[in-house]
C-alpha cells in the first residue's frame, strides 16, 4: 500500500491488513521509543515463561510503571520464538502476576495489545486457556492501580481483551479491535472465508468506529504505512498521553479508580 494512499481512502479491510503488517512497530518497539529504562520480568511462577508476552519494569518521567503486552515477530524464527503473537495460559498468568505485583507496590500498568488471538492449541486448552484468560478478566477488574491499555495492531479476541479491561483503551488509527477474524466472522455467518472484506466492513472493528460507539477513549494519528522508521512521532504522542495518565489518576483513591473502571464497562 502506497504512501499517497489517504487515511480517508482506506477500507476497513486495507485497515486490517495494515494492522497485521509485518513492517509494523511491535510492543517491544514502542516499549523501546516510550519508556527511559525497561527491565524484563519472566515466568509465570506455575510452568513457564511465554515469548508471547513481554512483560516487566519501566520508568518514564522518573515513574515506575509494569508494562505488559503481546509481542509478535517479523521473521519465521522470531515468530517461533513469540507463537505469532498468540499468547499461551503461561502468558496470561505471567501478565496477572506482574498486575497483582504492579497493585501491590502502587504502581500503574500500560498493556500493549498486539494479537490475532490466543492459542488455541490442544496443549493450550490442556493447561487452562480458557481459565486463565478468565481469570485476566475478574482480577482486572478489581486492580486498584490505573489500568491504560493500547491496541497498536490486532485486537482479536479474548486473547486481546486479556489485557484490555482497563480504565481507558486507546487505539493506533489503523489498529483493529474486534471479538475475532474477519475471516472467522465471514465463515461463521456466510460459511466463506472469502468474503472477508466484507466482514471487515460489517463488524465495525476500526478505531474510528469504535470509537464513535464509545468502546475507546482515544484514537492516535499514525503516518501511513505506519514503520519502526517513522513512528517517532506516534511514540512521542504515546508517551505524552502517557504522562497524562497517570497525572489524572494520581488523585484519585483506589475505589474511585476501580469504580471508573466498572462504570466504563457497565456504560457500553
Amino acid at each position: 500500500m502506497g504512501d499517497e494512499i489517504m487515511s480517508a481512502d482506506l477500507t476497513a479491510w486495507d485497515r486490517v491488513q495494515l494492522a497485521r503488517s509485518t513492517e509494523r512497530p511491535t510492543t517491544l518497539d514502542f516499549i523501546s521509543s516510550i519508556f527511559n529504562k525497561f527491565m524484563e520480568l519472566h515466568g509465570d511462577r506455575v510452568c513457564r515463561d511465554d515469548g508471547a508476552i513481554v512483560a516487566g519494569l519501566a520508568t518514564i518521567d522518573e515513574i515506575t510503571v509494569t508494562v505488559i503486552g503481546q509481542q509478535k515477530g517479523r521473521s519465521i524464527k522470531q515468530n517461533m520464538k513469540r507463537n505469532y503473537g498468540m499468547p499461551n495460559p503461561d502468558g496470561y498468568r505471567k501478565a496477572l502476576r506482574l498486575m497483582k505485583q504492579a497493585e501491590k507496590f502502587n504502581r500503574p500498568i500500560i498493556c500493549f495489545i498486539d494479537t490475532p488471538g490466543a492459542y488455541c492449541g490442544i496443549e493450550a486448552e490442556e493447561r487452562g486457556q480458557g481459565e486463565a484468560i478468565a481469570r485476566n478478566l475478574y482480577e482486572m477488574s478489581g486492580i486498584k492501580v490505573p489500568i491504560l491499555s493500547i491496541v497498536i495492531g490486532e485486537g482479536g479476541s479474548g486473547g486481546a481483551l486479556a489485557l484490555g479491561v482497563a480504565n481507558e483503551v486507546w487505539m493506533l488509527e489503523n489498529s483493529t479491535y474486534s471479538v475475532l477474524s474477519p475471516e472467522g466472522f465471514a465463515s461463521i455467518l456466510w460459511k466463506d472465508s472469502k468474503r472477508a472484506n466484507e466482514a471487515a466492513e460489517v463488524m465495525k472493528i476500526t478505531a474510528a468506529d469504535l470509537q464513535e460507539l464509545k468502546i475507546v477513549e482515544q484514537v492516535i494519528q499514525e503516518e501511513e504505512p505506519l514503520s519502526v522508521d517513522n513512528m517517532d512521532t506516534v511514540a512521542c504522542q504515546i508517551r505524552a498521553g502517557i504522562v497524562d495518565f497517570i497525572s489524572r489518576f494520581r488523585e484519585k483513591t483506589k475505589e474511585e479508580i476501580v469504580a471508573e473502571r466498572y462504570e466504563r464497562f457497565r456504560n457500553m
